[in-house]
């Protein structure tokens, strides 16, 4: 080994020796002690600063609520509720209410459209719809017309429990438009196959 080879060595080992810190990659950028960033540090403002002003002639728009939509689902999936700032809709699957391809209401039905009289009595509710809703299977046709069966009965149902002249409804029959799911999985048809029963909320 030359001595120039040597020395070479001997002054690398001689710099490891006094600057071991050379030898490591920096973890970070490096930031001088005391100015690192903290989630308390205030953000200081220049009210005057002419980024922060309305250009000449220019108003901010209207300020406006956001709807919020809150859904809430039974664990069997066969009732779901959505909540919004002006309405209120429940979705009953058909098989909770009626057999297969019926129109014939099943004896949990009645009570459950009897609850959902008394939360349209609680909002004061008087417009009231009702939208019957089928899966893809069969003609279109015939989705129109038992989805239209479907939804009457459940008016019907609705007509005795809140017994109020003032209450109007709209009564309609979707077939397989609209649906809430995927009609490709026998899970997806069968949230489509449904009566929907939505009015205001009370602004109460």
């Amino acid at each position: 080994m030359t001595h120039n080879r040597l020395l070479l060595i001997a002054t690398v080992a001689a710099l490891l020796a006094v600057s071991p810190g050379v030898a490591h990659a920096d973890d970070g950028p490096s930031v001088p002690p005391g100015t690192e960033a903290t989630p308390s540090a205030p953000v200081e403002l220049d009210p005057n600063d002419p980024d922060l002003k309305l250009p000449d002639g220019a108003t901010l728009a209207e300020p406006k609520v956001l709807d919020i939509k809150q859904v809430v689902e039974d664990q069997s999936g066969d009732e779901r509720r959505e909540d919004t700032n002006s309405d209120v809709k429940f979705a009953l699957q058909a098989e909770v209410l009626f057999g297969k391809d019926s129109a014939k209401l099943g004896g949990e039905a009645k009570s459950r459209i009897a609850a959902i009289a008394d939360e349209i009595k609680t909002q004061n509710a008087t417009k009231i719809r009702v939208f019957g809703f089928t899966d893809n299977l069969g003609s279109s046709a015939h989705g129109d017309v038992l989805s239209r069966r479907r939804a009457d009965a459940v008016h019907g149902v609705l007509v005795k429990e809140l017994s109020d002249s003032n209450v109007t409804y709209e009564v309609r029959g979707y077939g397989e438009q609209y649906p809430i799911a995927d009609n490709s999985t026998e899970a997806g048809r069968k949230k489509n196959r449904r009566v929907e029963i939505s009015f205001p909320r009370s602004e109460g």
